[in-house]
């Protein structure tokens, strides 16, 4: 083994509490080696929320010319380009990038472009993407590995090239008929928008409903709007094996006997963690069951001086989990006590209307045995949804007896903006009449917040 290169600490991906740990500890003076094997700034920027969400806004943009008369606007002939879509979609990427890499030089961070792995205690060999291999060496090292999309192990799936969500993003050619498998958020996305810009869509769901973990107003809402955009559903689906090539022609049996056909198929029943092949019996870092690394509740892994963020640590897989990971470490370098025990996830799916959450949903208060008073209201009681003419959905809100709010969820237009409100008062163990008694403008979303929270049963 050739004389180690010695860093002050070395960070293994570049995903997001990989690269703000690289920039804060660049930026304090300190010798810093970034790893990444495929996209500098890790799947957010360039293959996972921030693209999907541009290529969903498009699709939104595509909506507003389906239903311009409701507006009042007479338009002629219209098509959507999906040479431009991605196009739009690639302008931001490159843009993202370049951002990215002027916080790396700003920060003074290494980025090495190849893949790591452990060869011995506190050292890290590095397969250089460009041929060769380095050797690099710290007693600080931060995984951030990331996760991918799982491909079942379904007779002909892995034959058939499916799409996951990285290949679907770079269509330039509108499927004629797209199955989806799974109907998780990342599937319904997906599922909404190509149904917009004009392709057949199929969902091929294998739990009794789509979103199936949440509560059953939620579900019952989401699978009508997917039902009333043309979108077909397929629930309780165990798939046999699927015959054919995305892309061409594509078919999925089913143990019933059915055939759906389709001339793609897209992957989006779930993920796995980036954490093969890393040499990790070398050092001695465990894995949980489901593949993650071992972390305690400081993110600290199994062997000394190694930490693990965001997906391959089994933290929610969402980027702002990844970045608190990195609020966690970075406090507790600087001597602090964070740990992510107990902390506020919230989320938001992107479908048209949003699906925003935080705190408890119903199902899980019911299951922990936790007393409650439901609010809700239609999402049309929030009079800004009328001028927008998407009064679709509604809010409602989980209230204990010592009026601290318990959990939020609304389905409506731009409503994961509504969530900070939200999440500060719960944080602060405010009740919900701080909330209830501000002066909010009118007309926001926001104003909601009074007809909900006068919709709690008083004690």
């Amino acid at each position: 083994m050739s004389t180690p290169e010695q860093y002050d600490a070395i960070v293994i991906g570049s995903g997001e509490g990989g690269k703000y740990l690289s920039w804060h500890l660049g930026s304090q003076g300190k010798k810093i080696a970034n790893i990444e094997d495929k996209r500098i700034g890790g799947a957010c920027p360039n293959i996972a929320c921030l693209p999907s969400k541009n290529v969903i806004h498009s699709a939104k943009v595509a909506s507003f010319f389906q239903r311009g008369a409701e507006f009042g606007i007479v338009h002629g002939k219209w098509h959507v380009d999906m040479e431009a879509v991605s196009a739009r979609r690639q302008r931001m990427i490159d843009g993202l990038r370049d951002m990215h890499l002027a916080n790396y030089a700003k920060s003074h961070a290494e980025i090495v472009m190849g893949f790591g792995r452990f060869i011995a205690d506190k050292t890290i060999e590095v397969a250089l993407n460009a041929g060769g291999t380095r050797t690099l060496r710290s007693d600080y090292i931060f995984l951030d590995t990331g996760s991918r999309a799982t491909i079942d192990p379904i007779p002909g799936l892995a034959e058939a090239s499916p799409l996951t969500h990285i290949e679907v993003l770079e269509l330039t050619t509108l499927p004629e008929h797209l199955l989806i498998l799974g109907g998780g958020f990342i599937g319904l996305e997906f599922a909404q928008a190509m149904r917009r810009f004009g392709a057949n869509v199929t969902i091929i769901e294998r739990n009794p409903s789509l979103v199936h973990r949440e509560d059953p107003d939620v579900v019952e809402l989401v699978q009508q709007l997917f039902q009333d955009e043309g979108i077909d559903i397929v629930t309780n689906a165990n798939i046999t094996s699927v015959e054919g090539a995305s892309g061409k022609s594509v078919i999925v049996h089913l143990s019933d006997g059915a055939r759906l056909e389709g001339s793609h198929i897209l992957v989006a029943t779930g993920r796995i963690p980036n954490t093969q092949n890393m040499g990790l019996d070398t050092v001695g870092i465990k894995m949980t069951p489901a593949g993650h690394f071992q972390v305690n509740d400081r993110l600290e892994t199994t062997a000394p001086g190694v930490w693990a963020i965001g997906d391959c640590a089994g933290s929610p897989y969402f980027t702002h989990a990844s970045y608190d990971d990195f609020r966690i470490i970075r406090d507790n370098l600087a001597g602090g006590n964070r740990t992510k025990n107990g902390r506020q996830i919230p989320s938001v799916t992107f479908t048209d209307p949003e699906i925003a959450h935080v705190g408890l949903t119903e199902i899980e208060a019911k299951k922990q045995g936790t007393t409650y008073r439901l609010g809700k209201i239609p999402m049309a009681a929030a009079l800004r949804s009328r001028t927008l003419d998407e009064t679709r959905g509604f809010m409602k809100v989980l209230i204990a007896l010592d009026d601290q709010i318990l959990g939020f969820t609304a389905i409506g237009p731009g409503t994961g903006e509504l969530l900070p409100v939200i999440q500060l008062a719960m944080t602060a163990d405010m009740p919900y009449s701080a909330v209830h008694n501000l002066i909010l403008t009118h007309p926001t979303l926001s104003e909601g917040f009074l007809n909900l929270f006068n919709s709690v049963p008083k004690l």
